[in-house]
């Protein structure tokens, strides 16, 4: 790891705060769904309504995703929905597959802001790409620090055998 304004210690601080704070968002919403009743067909039926007038907030090519893949197939979402705001907010907590967490965090907020809900999504997507963009900074300070490395050197192959036979 160099030192530059990215992945120096003092920027690995506020990178590590800023993630843990997100996985913090994260685990509370997904927790609170896993803990209590979640069904997503609620929420999907009240953005489909959204698509509707001179301003829609909700874009018909979303809405008819919507009515007709993700209504249906409700309960599949709203359990994807629940276990994934889970597993990212632990993965962020931890610092553990943090660059998937991130990017399946930023895809949910993506989703969110489609359905035509702001709430926290703008901050918290903004925050996830600002981390994205941090690269390795972003997991400095936690497990991945030392996972990425181990399993590049497992599972990355060391020599390339095609060149040898050029």
């Amino acid at each position: 790891m160099g030192t530059s304004w990215k992945n120096g210690p003092i920027a690995g601080v506020i990178w590590t705060v800023l993630r843990v704070w997100l996985g913090i968002e994260w685990l509370k919403a997904g927790w609170g769904k896993a803990t209590g009743e979640f069904d997503a067909g609620g929420f999907m039926k009240g953005a489909i309504a959204k698509a509707t007038g001179e301003h829609p907030a909700v874009q018909g090519w979303y809405a008819t995703f919507l009515e007709n893949f993700a209504l249906p197939n409700a309960d599949f979402f709203s359990f994807l929905v629940t276990w994934g705001e889970v597993l990212v907010g632990m993965g962020l907590i931890l610092g553990i597959a943090t660059i998937p967490a991130l990017i399946a965090g930023a895809f949910m907020n993506l989703n969110f802001l489609l359905a035509g809900t702001t709430s926290t999504n703008p901050i918290l997507y903004t925050i996830a790409v600002i981390l994205l963009f941090a690269g390795t900074g972003a997991y400095q300070y936690g497990l991945d620090r030392w996972t990425v490395p181990f399993l590049k050197n497992r599972f990355v192959k060391r020599d390339n055998s095609l060149e040898r036979l050029v």
